[in-house]
């Protein structure tokens, strides 16, 4: 793998990381945990530079987006399983595998 294809997928990496750190932070924000909204913004603002820089090194947007949408929630949800111990389901195990089907098929689709 070329350098400067890795670059754009440690980049879109790292933006899927701070993006659910964002979310699983907002997550303590919302229970009532307001010093965590420090990590909320700082997380989120990371993870938006990183994808920009993602798309700047030249990553379609369908494909960038559609990457960071799938491990964003598939992410977040096994997370929130672990550390918040929320329910995930069967069903919606099959929707994440629905998600990354389709971001699968957007790739295929696009050519690349």
């Amino acid at each position: 793998m070329g350098g400067r294809r890795m670059i754009v997928w440690l980049c879109l990496l790292g933006a899927v990381v701070f993006e659910v750190t964002g979310t699983l932070s907002l997550r303590m924000v919302a229970a009532g945990a307001r010093r965590w909204f420090a990590a909320v913004a700082v997380s989120y603002l990371i993870a938006f530079s990183l994808l920009s820089l993602t798309l700047a090194h030249g990553m379609p947007l369908g494909m960038a987006y559609g990457i960071w949408a799938a491990l964003g929630v598939a992410l977040t949800a096994a997370l929130s399983r672990i550390l918040f111990s929320e329910p995930l389901t069967w069903l919606m195990v099959v929707g994440i595998g629905l998600i990354a089907t389709g971001v699968l098929l957007v790739e295929l689709g696009s050519g690349h």
